[in-house]
């Protein structure tokens, strides 16, 4: 945000290519989630419209205008109704798992993609240079948003696995979690507690991912 004043320009110039990147790691973890429960039974999704590439559905303004000044943001979440799913309690988490898991691979995909870019012959600077600083955020935002997903702790993805993961004894905990879980994670994020949970899992994700890229290009 600092680079706002200080440098205009360098900021204009970064968010040019940050917005195709935050549109494509929303619109795939919503997508994700969408299809998932439509797999499993629930038309909530497709009636609702959320079975689609185009991000305006998945989008929250605020949400996403966040994400890109202050690092953190959030979509419209792909409603779920448990009442179609065929196992409520494993449908809801695989449906939740989606999300990260799609995030994981496009970001995986990108970094590749960022890897390749030198071999491909004849690209001019001008268009080289540009797509890889598309690929490069995409890369960090969507393996950001997974692992930040993972947080146990609702209304993130990482909180719809807990009734799976534990006994139905504790489920009336779970339940109090949920209440209080949104103001939690306001807390968390504007105090600054969520940088020491995703980034040592995103140095660990990413130093993985470069040693498997670096034997594939």
């Amino acid at each position: 945000m600092t680079d706002l004043f200080d440098d205009p320009v360098r900021f204009l110039s970064r968010l040019i290519l940050q917005i195709p990147a935050l549109l494509v790691a929303v619109t795939v973890h919503e997508l994700a989630h969408a299809l998932v429960a439509d797999r499993l039974g629930d038309p909530t999704p497709r009636r609702l419209g959320r079975i689609t590439l185009n991000p305006l559905p998945h989008i929250d303004p605020l949400g996403a205008l966040a994400f890109v000044l202050a690092g953190f943001g959030w979509a419209k979440p792909v409603p779920v109704s448990a009442q179609y799913l065929r196992r409520p309690i494993r449908d809801m988490a695989l449906v939740a798992a989606a999300g990260p898991l799609s995030n994981f691979l496009v970001a995986f995909v990108a970094l590749v993609a960022v890897r390749m870019l030198p071999h491909a012959g004849g690209a001019m600077p001008f268009v080289s240079e540009p797509l890889s600083g598309a690929l490069f955020w995409t890369y960090v935002y969507n393996l950001a948003l997974g692992i930040f997903n993972l947080i146990p702790l609702p209304p993130l993805d990482g909180g719809h696995f807990l009734p799976y993961l534990f006994p139905r004894a504790s489920w009336s905990l779970i339940h109090q979690l949920e209440q209080v879980g949104p103001l939690l994670l306001i807390l968390l994020v504007l105090s600054g507690a969520t940088r020491y949970i995703v980034q040592p899992v995103f140095n660990a994700v990413s130093g993985f991912y470069l040693s498997v890229a670096r034997l594939m290009v």
